[in-house]
């Protein structure tokens, strides 16, 4: 697992299909469900006739997690779900998953909001490393 700026990333030995299903699969474990997916190379061929290699956004949601930063600050909803992506690589398939730590950088210093940013971070953190 590496660091990225927006984020985290591991590259599985899997193709895109078995890396998503891995993904899912532990993000499941953590208490995420998948609320949004976007097929951004079908999308992009179908609007605008441009190929490109494979690439998915997945939106990832923890109920629980959510809810405490709605009731927090309904702002927050800006800034929901988190996205996981998948991408061809080389070597398998590319999975990053966006720091909620970055993104509550957008929302300001709140000790509340980074609390419950660096609990999400935690869990997501588990699930990228039970897969890589």
């Amino acid at each position: 697992m590496t660091d990225q700026p927006l984020g985290m990333s591991a590259v599985l030995p899997l193709s895109m299909e078995d890396a998503e299903t891995a993904i899912r699969e532990a993000l499941s474990v953590e208490g995420f469900g998948i609320l949004t997916e976007i097929d951004v190379a079908a999308t992009l061929k179908q609007k605008i006739d441009v190929d490109r290699p494979p690439y998915k956004i997945l939106g990832a949601c923890n109920p629980h997690l959510a809810h405490r930063a709605i009731s927090h600050d309904e702002a927050i909803g800006l800034l929901l779900p988190c996205n996981v992506t998948l991408a061809d690589d080389a070597n398998g398939t590319r999975v990053s998953i966006v720091d909620p730590l970055m993104m509550l950088g957008v929302a300001g210093d709140d000790p509340d909001m980074h609390e419950l940013a660096t609990e999400a971070k935690v869990k997501l953190e588990r699930a990228l490393a039970s897969v890589s």
